[in-house]
């Protein structure tokens, strides 16, 4: 990102007087960026302080120049259309709307006055330019077709001069000697360009992994989007040898291994921006079932405020990262969001006053300032022996990716009790459960309660889409559920309404209500998935006190500690998120969905 010195100037005072960052930090970022010859908002970005969509917006009113969010508007196909996707392509323009007889257009560069010039002739409009995020202009461009199986077929059929071809049955039949050939036949081949074709959709979909499923006559594609798995297209089982073999390529894997699970990692680039892949592949009846994990560094690292946590939640987890020592463990199934809760708290600790190292299987976000360490049990590196070499790192925090079992938690807790601050999680339904998985574990409980600062069990639920929510009336069951759960929580008059949302720190909130209640559900548009876009977490969480301790020591029941913590005040998952519903965040459906184990 080239910007003048004015610009930059102008930048670096409004993340001061918008508070984005501490004055200290602010500091500190301008000298890194003189030192690696960079301007202070491409540091930044780079370092997930800020998101792209907002360093945009930061340019465009440091310059006097309007910017539009198009991630938040839905932009009709006619619309879309008076721009020309090469010429959309060429110039990185789309057109999101008609004004007053003017065409307003997205652009990386709205004083280009050529380029505005020549889209003015193309489109026979006068032009309102606004500046936008090129990740946006990418995903509105790439959505000109929006027929994944075409596009796909497109690309397996090869163009007129006669591409590479390759048959599953003579990809089998190349053995180890041949992986050169191998490769050489696959990059060439138009299951490339298909494969690329699949990425750019997951990307642009927002989703986070990709399913490729052998089955007995096709090869099923599945996205996962949201949390929920949706199938997308199928292809013929012809093309499965060539499109795993091309993975495997891209991940540095055995081309010519079928019978052991296999995995990798890779990159994918497109517009401007790399994603990070998480290759996993294993044999299974029909072939080889690949899954791959997409994590796109564009997005950057959340923040706490970000993520979804309230009022006492909130407060008690800042109290517990500002203590220079004692262990901070997150629980819940996988894909819970856990390690982007343990991501975001580095994130609000990071400093060049401090030294944090992690151990993680395997390495998700990559971050800067940050010491990283991947587990590889292959070579005898594991949780236990990694953490033991951390120690010798001289570490203030230690982040531990999971702890598995006896030598792990001892190893952490030693750590803790020594004066590091360790962050780690556990698999179990309830916060309440990691006490006693502790101490099924080997750890003596009066470890246990003189090490833990706090303990939070977390879901993901997806969000109601701000564009096509609506208002919808409570059935009387989900009335019966939201009064049970969360009923005394309530106002009970007008006046009330303002102190229990400061208390809590939900907004908009009702007032109690024997039978009706106001919820809110999204139609479903072009901006969303069946009305849904983007996910929050929903948490509970509380902090070592006297009583938890006495339970511990007489290694109480996770429901007996679970009654204490809702008596000292914590929330539950359920009771967090039927608030967050009742405050239009998300649905009581999505609320039942995620907690019903719980």
């Amino acid at each position: 990102m080239i910007l003048s010195t004015a610009i930059e100037h102008k930048i670096e005072q409004i993340i001061a007087q918008q508070g984005i960052l501490a004055p200290q930090q602010l500091e500190q970022a301008k000298i890194d960026a003189l030192q690696q010859s960079k301007s202070l908002l491409q540091l930044l970005v780079e370092r997930g302080t800020i998101k792209e969509d907002d360093a945009t917006k930061l340019v465009a009113m440091s310059s006097n120049l309007p910017f539009v969010d198009l991630s938040s508007i839905t932009i009709p196909k006619d619309i879309l259309a008076l721009i020309p996707r090469d010429v959309a392509e060429s110039f990185s323009s789309v057109a999101f709307g008609v004004v007053d007889g003017k065409l307003n257009v997205a652009t990386l560069d709205p004083q280009n006055l050529q380029a505005i010039d020549f889209l003015s002739r193309k489109t026979s409009y006068p032009i309102n330019a606004y500046m936008a995020s090129k990740t946006q202009i990418d995903r509105w461009i790439h959505s000109y077709s929006s027929n994944l199986s075409e596009e796909v077929g497109e690309a397996l059929v090869g163009d007129e001069q006669g591409d590479t071809q390759v048959t599953a049955d003579e990809l089998k039949n190349l053995g180890k000697a041949d992986s050169k050939k191998i490769e050489t036949i696959v990059q060439d081949a138009p299951i490339t360009r298909a494969l690329n074709t699949i990425f750019e959709y997951a990307i642009n979909s927002l989703a986070s992994d990709i399913h490729i499923e052998p089955r007995e006559k096709s090869v099923n594609i599945r996205f996962r989007i949201d949390g929920i798995l949706q199938e997308v297209m199928s292809l013929p089982k012809t093309t499965e040898a060539a499109l795993v073999s091309r993975i495997k390529i891209l991940s540095n894997l055995k081309i010519d291994e079928h019978r052991i699970p296999q995995d990798g990692q890779s990159q994918y680039h497109t517009g401007g921006k790399t994603v990070d892949m998480r290759i996993a592949i294993a044999p299974i009846t029909y072939g080889e079932q690949i899954v791959i994990r997409l994590l796109d560094k564009s997005e950057g690292i959340f923040d706490i405020d970000s993520l979804g946590f309230k009022g006492r939640s909130a407060k008690v987890l800042r109290k517990a990262i500002s203590r220079p020592h004692g262990m901070i463990l997150s629980t819940g199934p996988t894909g819970s969001g856990k390690s982007t809760t343990l991501y975001a708290i580095i994130q609000t600790i990071k400093s060049g006053k401090i030294n944090i190292v992690t151990l993680e299987d395997p390495v998700e976000y990559k971050m800067d300032g940050i010491n990283q360490m991947q587990v590889n049990n292959a070579i005898g590196l594991t949780f236990a022996n990694g953490l033991r070499s951390i120690l010798r790192q001289d570490p203030n925090v230690i982040m531990v990716g999971e702890i598995r079992d006896h030598e792990t938690a001892d190893l952490a807790v030693q750590s803790s009790l020594t004066g590091h601050l360790v962050l780690s999680t556990l698999h179990t339904n309830a916060a309440a459960g990691v006490l006693p998985r502790l101490l099924d574990m080997g750890i003596e409980p009066f470890l246990i309660a003189s090490t833990i600062n706090v303990v939070m069990g977390q879901r993901l639920v997806r969000k109601v889409c701000e564009k096509c929510r609506q208002p919808m009336q409570a059935t009387q069951a989900a009335v019966d559920m939201i009064n049970k759960l969360v009923g005394d929580f309530l106002a009970k008059d007008q006046q009330q309404t303002k102190v229990i949302e400061e208390a809590l720190g939900y907004q908009g909130l009702p007032i109690y209500s024997q039978n009706a209640y106001t919820l809110y559900k999204g139609e479903g548009c072009g901006n969303c998935d069946e009305g849904y876009k983007g996910r929050i977490g929903i948490y509970e969480i509380f902090e070592m006190n006297k009583d938890i301790e006495q339970l511990l020591l007489k290694e109480a029941t996770t429901s007996t500690i679970q009654a204490q913590a809702q008596r000292d005040g914590m929330l539950t998952m359920q009771q967090d998120g039927i608030l967050k519903a009742l405050s239009g965040v998300t649905t009581i459906e999505e609320v039942s969905r995620v907690s019903a184990d719980i």
